[in-house]
C-alpha cells in the first residue's frame, strides 16, 4: 500500500494526526527532500527505509514503490504542504494503477493556510473578498492561458501565488495589468512555519523592492488582495442577533 501524505508547510507538528500515524508505521518513506522538513523523519520507526526524492527521477521513485509492493511493505510518499496542490501525484497514481497497486491520500496544511495563521489573517472577509485563488506563474511547468495571472487579477479577489518568488517584478507588472492597484495590500511569506519564517507586509508596488532588500528569491509565497489589510470589512451575518439559523432563533 502506498500512502500519499501531506507533510504540511514546515513545522513538524503541523502534520495531521493521520499523517503522523502513517509515517510512524511506514516500512518505506520517500520524501521530497528539497521542501519537506527532515525533522518529520524522526517519527519513523527503526529500520524504516528512507529515500530522498529530490535526488531521484519519477521512474526511480516508482521502482521503489513497486519493489515495496512485492514485499508487502507499507510506503509513505511524503509531499510538502498538501499533496493535491503542485504535488505531481496524479502521474504517480496513474502508474500505480497500471501495476494494480493500492494507494490513498492524506491531506496536509498548505503554505497559504500556514501563512494565514502566521499573519492571523482571514482570507474571506465579508464585503471585501469571498474567494481565495491559488495559482502560480509559468515556470518549468506551464500554466493554461485561460488561467493567466492577469485573468485572475481581474477579479480583485484574494490570491495566494506559489512558486513565483524568483521574478516578482514580472508578477507585479502582471497583477497590475490584470486590475489590481499599486497600493493593493500584499504579504511576502518566507519559509512559512519553519524556524526561520519571515513575513513582510507591503503594497503591490513595493513587493519587488521588499523581496530584494531581504534577499528573498525562493521558498516564498505571495498573498495579494484587499483582504490582506484586514480592514473595512462587514461583520458576518451568521452571528448577527437578527439572523435566524437552524440552531438559534432571532434575538432582539
Amino acid at each position: 500500500m502506498v500512502h500519499f501524505v501531506g507533510a504540511g508547510c514546515g513545522a513538524p507538528d503541523l502534520i495531521t494526526l493521520r499523517g503522523h500515524n502513517l509515517l510512524k508505521n511506514a516500512d518505506v518513506v520517500i520524501y521530497a527532500g528539497s521542501l519537506v522538513n527532515p525533522q518529520l523523519l524522526e517519527y519513523t520507526k527503526p529500520g524504516c527505509q528512507i529515500h530522498n526524492s529530490a535526488l531521484m527521477t519519477l521512474e526511480e521513485v516508482l521502482e521503489i514503490m513497486y519493489l515495496a509492493d512485492e514485499q508487502n511493505l507499507d510506503v509513505v510518499r511524503l509531499h510538502t504542504g498538501d499533496p493535491s496542490i503542485y504535488g505531481a501525484i496524479r502521474e504517480q497514481m496513474d502508474l500505480l494503477d497500471k501495476k494494480n497497486i493500492s494507494y490513498d491520500s492524506c491531506p496536509g496544511v498548505s503554505a497559504c493556510f500556514g501563512a494565514a495563521a502566521g499573519l492571523n489573517l482571514e482570507f474571506t472577509l465579508p464585503e471585501v473578498s469571498q474567494s481565495l485563488i491559488i495559482t502560480r506563474m509559468e515556470g518549468k511547468t506551464g500554466v493554461p492561458k485561460k488561467e493567466s495571472i492577469e485573468s485572475f487579477a481581474a477579479h480583485n479577489a484574494t490570491m495566494a501565488i506559489y512558486l513565483s518568488a524568483s521574478n516578482l517584478s514580472e508578477l507585479k507588472d502582471r497583477l497590475l495589468s490584470g486590475g489590481y492597484k499599486k497600493d493593493t495590500p500584499c504579504a511576502l511569506c518566507y519559509k512559512v512555519t519553519w524556524p526561520e519564517e519571515a513575513y513582510f507586509r507591503c503594497t503591490l508596488d513595493d513587493l519587488p523592492r521588499v523581496a530584494a532588500e531581504n534577499n528573498i528569491t525562493k521558498t516564498a509565497l505571495v498573498l495579494v488582495g484587499d483582504a490582506i489589510a484586514q480592514t473595512d470589512y462587514a461583520l458576518s451575518r451568521l452571528y448577527a442577533s437578527d439572523f435566524e439559523t437552524e440552531f438559534r432563533k432571532i434575538k432582539n
